[in-house]
Formats: structure tokens, C-alpha cells, sequence
């Protein structure tokens, strides 16, 4: 019996050209094209309301922008045209101010607890952050004017700045966690675990390697804190109160802000108070924006 050890031709089957699409090629493309025109539509659906808003308020809170609008506050009288939001702006910043340095080191605090210690307790504080999240701030502001401004609590400080800082930080304190938190665990754990090969501590790897290496979404979260913050109005009503000028003091005397001033302005009839109004909204939105860039400036820069 013989062997035949002489290789035979294999048949190669015919050449495609490669701009030849088959079958599964051209529905695996048009599946594509329609999951893109999608999530296009998604996008303009997002995109439509806000651009819609922002036209809103700039249209009509434009005939009020001007320098007196910034530089002085409102007249006595709302029919008045006129004057502007020069109080409602300082307390704005003020109390924000102080609350963004209250909420901002306790939540990424406990964020980084909550990041690098999970157990029971860890779970706990998860549990009582997102419960606070959402629980309406006019509850926020009754419990502060409670335990604070009335003295039932044993402090006793009265309406003004203080006050309605630490009911907008109280606001702000579980966005600043939750955010944060979700933030630190997109750090990759090889930069942990490099880290650790050199040697370093726990401290040196959170405060070296891990915060860096989310600076630019805790900044995020932090900016999303101020922007609740500043657009609040429900817990001022019963902590900062109002005022008709300027207030610098922390206790003693009522704060203004712009969403108090905003509110006053469209409860009344008059166009020039309405005007005004739609001013305080478009200087909120032009506050948060600034601080968001400034923000991811300053977060960029700390990554160079």
C-alpha cells in the first residue's frame, strides 16, 4: 500500500472585491444609521427645551439688563422702572458662597468614606443621602427656621445670611456626596494598585493618585451643587426672608437673594417689576455659567 505524499492544489474559493457588501454587512449599516438618526433625535430633544428656555429669558429680561441693573437696588415701588438687583445678587453669591464651603469638604469627605470603606455603614449613609435628595426643600427650610432662626433648636440667630447658608448647604451636601462617589469609582483600580506598588499609603493614593484622577467630574458635581443651590427659593422664604438693600452682616438682619426678588417681581402686575424679574433669571444662569467655567479652568489646569 503506497502513501501519496505529493501535496494536492487546494481550490481557493473566488475573490470577493472588498467594496462588495454582503447581506448582514448592509443590515448591520442600516441598524446603525437608525440607532445614529436616534440618538440624534434624542440629543435635539434635550436640546430644543433648554434653547428654548434660554431664548425665553433672555428676550424678556433684556430691556432690563443694563449697568444700573447690577450696580443698583430696586426701587421702593414696582411700577417704577429703573434701579435693579444689586442685593439680590450679593446675597446670592454670599450665601451660595458659604454654602458651596460647607457642603463641598463634607461631601467629598464622605464620598471618599463612602468609596474607600463599604460595609454596613458605608450602605447606611448611601441610604440616608439619597433620601435627602429628595426630599422638597421647603422642608429643608422649615427645619433650619426651627432649629436655627426661632430659637426652638437653642440657637436663636434670627432671619439672615447664615441661615439660608445652611439651608442651601443642607441641599447641596447629598449632590456633592452622590456625585462625587460615583465619580471616585470610575478611577481606574490599576492607578490604585500602581500606587500601591510604589509603596504609597492609603492617604498618599487618595489624596495624590485618586482625587486627581476625578478632579474634572467632582468639579461636575460641585457646580451641579451650586446651580441647585442658587436657583433655590422655598428655604430663603423662611431663613434669609428678604431685604430692600445691600447686607454684608452673617446674623442680625434679613439677606436678600435674586430668587426672592424674582419672586416678589411676578406677583405683582407691573411690567417694569416683571421686566426685572426675567433679569434675576438670565443673571442666575449667567452666575452658574461663569462658575462652571471657572470651575473646569481650574480643574484643568490641576491636571497639567
Amino acid at each position: 500500500m503506497t502513501i501519496d505524499t505529493q501535496p494536492r492544489a487546494v481550490l481557493d474559493p473566488e475573490p470577493q472585491s472588498l467594496r462588495e457588501t454582503t447581506r448582514n454587512a448592509r443590515r448591520r449599516e442600516r441598524f446603525s444609521k437608525g440607532m445614529t438618526f436616534l440618538l440624534f433625535g434624542t440629543v435635539m430633544a434635550a436640546i430644543v427645551p433648554l434653547v428654548t428656555l434660554l431664548t425665553i429669558v433672555v428676550v424678556n429680561g433684556w430691556p432690563a439688563i443694563n449697568g444700573e441693573f447690577f450696580t443698583q437696588v430696586e426701587p421702593l415701588s414696582y411700577r417704577d422702572r429703573g434701579g435693579g438687583y444689586l442685593h439680590g445678587i450679593v446675597g446670592t453669591l454670599y450665601m451660595t458662597g458659604i454654602a458651596t464651603l460647607i457642603s463641598a469638604p463634607l461631601g467629598l469627605g464622605a464620598a471618599v468614606y463612602l468609596n474607600e470603606r463599604p460595609g454596613r455603614y458605608a450602605n447606611i449613609v448611601r441610604f440616608f443621602t439619597d433620601v435627602m435628595t429628595g426630599v422638597p426643600s421647603v422642608f429643608v427650610g422649615l427645619a433650619v427656621y426651627a432649629l436655627i432662626v426661632s430659637g426652638s433648636g437653642g440657637f436663636g440667630l434670627g432671619f439672615g445670611t447664615l441661615a439660608g447658608a445652611i439651608a442651601l448647604s443642607i441641599i447641596m451636601l447629598p449632590i456633592v456626596v452622590r456625585s462625587s462617589e460615583e465619580m471616585l469609582r470610575l478611577v481606574p483600580a490599576d492607578l490604585k494598585a500602581a500606587s500601591y506598588g510604589l509603596g504609597a499609603r492609603q492617604w498618599q493614593t487618595t489624596f495624590r493618585v485618586t482625587l486627581p484622577a476625578a478632579a474634572p467630574g467632582l468639579t461636575t458635581g460641585a457646580i451641579l451643587a451650586v446651580a441647585r443651590g442658587a436657583g433655590e427659593t422655598a428655604p430663603l422664604i423662611m431663613t434669609a426672608l428678604g431685604a430692600r438693600q445691600v447686607v454684608t452682616q452673617l446674623t442680625g438682619a434679613p439677606q436678600s437673594d435674586v430668587g426672592l426678588l424674582m419672586l416678589g417681581g411676578f406677583r405683582q402686575p407691573f411690567d417694569a417689576g416683571i421686566e426685572r424679574a426675567w433679569a434675576g433669571g438670565f443673571t442666575l444662569i449667567a452666575i452658574v455659567l461663569i462658575l462652571s467655567i471657572v470651575a473646569r479652568a481650574i480643574a484643568r489646569r490641576s491636571q497639567l
